[in-house]
């Protein structure tokens, strides 16, 4: 179903790098060259598929800018696989898009919130809780719900407005 979108404003190089999919809640983060999003749910195959224990878990993004600032800052490797985002997207800043219904091809979305850091990034990337805190806040990426389902592939743009909430929400 395509969204009319009226006066599209594409982001100039905005792109998805990456797709990234973990089948259990916990375990190993891969990454895929495209998958289909469902309204409502999120991505097939992800561990946080059909969850709703809140707002935004349908789909994570992450900007690669900032995981790239983050690792050079620190002089670390950071492979953006380790941030466990559905998403790694660049050319786009996400805080931008709190409150903000946009496309990525025939999918729709709407930026929930920033998705801060939590104890758990820890964990996985073997960092200090507190750093680890510090150093992805306000950085952590964006929680989505998903309005109109669809495939999204690595190298496909972001288009935003959408003026109309397709899910009449």
């Amino acid at each position: 179903m395509a969204i009319p979108l009226g006066r599209d404003r594409y982001f100039a190089s905005s792109m998805i790098e990456r797709i990234h999919i973990a089948k259990e809640h916990g375990g190993p983060v891969g990454s895929v060259p495209e998958a289909r999003i469902v309204a409502g749910k999120g991505i097939e195959g992800d561990r946080n598929f059909g969850e709703s224990r809140w707002v935004g878990q349908n789909l994570t993004l992450i900007e690669a800018e900032a995981v790239e600032e983050i690792a050079a800052n620190f002089g670390v490797e950071l492979d953006p696989c380790a941030t466990r985002r559905n998403l790694v997207v660049r050319g786009v800043r996400l805080d931008e898009l709190v409150g903000t219904m946009f496309s990525i091809g025939e999918v729709v979305l709407r930026g929930v919130e920033l998705c801060e850091p939590c104890t758990t990034l820890a964990d996985h990337l073997g960092w200090d809780a507190k750093k680890t805190l510090d150093v992805f806040r306000h950085r952590g990426g964006l929680r989505c719900d998903c309005l109109v389902g669809g495939v999204v592939r690595e190298g496909m743009a972001f288009a935003i407005p959408v003026e109309a909430d397709p899910a009449g929400n």
